[in-house]
Formats: C-alpha cells, structure tokens, sequence
C-alpha cells in the first residue's frame, strides 16, 4: 500500500495586528531566551537539494525558465519542516509553536517571495516531483519565475522507516 498526501503553499505578505503582536511578543521571549542554543534537525537527508536539481531544472526548462540553485540556509528550513512533520506524524504548514511558513522563512533569513511544497510517502525523490509536477498548485510554485533558490529535504517517520515527511522551499 502506497501512503501519499501531498500539500503547497504559498506567503502572502501581510502585517495584521495579530502579527505585529505576534512578533512582539516572540521578540520578548527571544530576549529572555537569547541564550538558549536552538536545535536544528540533521539527519540522511542532507545533500539531496543538490540531486534534485537537474529533475527541477527539467521541469523548469519545459516552461522556458531557467534552472534554481540549491542554497543551504533553504535548505535547512526544508529540513527543519520536515524534522517537525516527522515528530509530529503528520503533514502541516505550520509548526506545533504556531508558526506558520511565512514566520519561518523570516526567522531562517529568507527574504522576498518564498512557496513551500509538502509531502508525505513511501516514495522516492523521481515519485516525488512526478506527483508535485502533475498537482496544479505544487507545480505552480515550482515554475514560478521569481524563484532562483530552493532548498529540499525528507525526515524518516521515527515508527516507519519507509514513510518519508518532504518539504520543497522554494525562494528568491
């Protein structure tokens, strides 16, 4: 039996008063916490932004767009995504903190336009991005042309070995 969810998402910019609050209120605790040492997720799926990159760029070229560069700051918030889906079980945009992607690629240093693809499945990297190219959304934030940078990692489910947690961010 095949498992297979796929998600994507895109940022939209926006500054509610929520989110000012929001900041402001994180800004607090990361002066309190400043010196606190954050956990980053590590794990087998390093270096697989760099095998991706000619699948990506076939797919953009078959739009007439040129290739993206695989960046480690990016990829390192795919991982970290992934390493939360992974904890958590299950597919989400958002973390178990409240964050949501548009925080996340801020907090690892991520300007401008950013999009996130998500999966989940017993599948390899080629099974991958034929799903992400045939979903309308998924291949929407793969060609779009404002993106120059991604960065791409899976986490193994810690009670399935075969069950695999993607995450594609994709930015400028």
């Amino acid at each position: 039996m095949t498992v297979t969810k796929i998600a994507n998402y895109e940022a939209q910019p926006s500054l509610s008063r929520r989110v000012l609050l929001r900041a402001a209120g994180l800004g607090a605790l990361a002066g309190l916490t400043g010196c606190a040492t954050a956990v980053l997720p590590t794990g087998e799926s390093a270096g697989v932004s760099a095998s991706a990159a000619g699948t990506l760029a076939g797919i953009r070229a078959s739009a007439g767009l040129g290739p993206l560069v695989p960046d480690a700051q990016i990829a390192q918030a795919a991982l970290q995504q992934a390493g939360y889906m992974a904890r958590g079980g299950r597919m989400n945009h958002t973390t178990g903190w409240g964050k949501d992607f548009a925080s996340r690629v801020k907090d690892n240093g991520i300007a401008g336009a950013a999009a996130e693809n998500i999966a989940e499945g017993r599948f390899d990297q080629q099974k991958l991005f034929d799903i992400w190219v045939h979903s309308p959304g998924h291949r929407r934030n793969m060609l779009d042309p404002r993106f120059t940078r991604f960065g791409l990692a899976y986490v193994r489910d810690g009670r399935d070995s075969t069950l695999r947690y993607w995450c594609l961010v994709l930015g400028r």
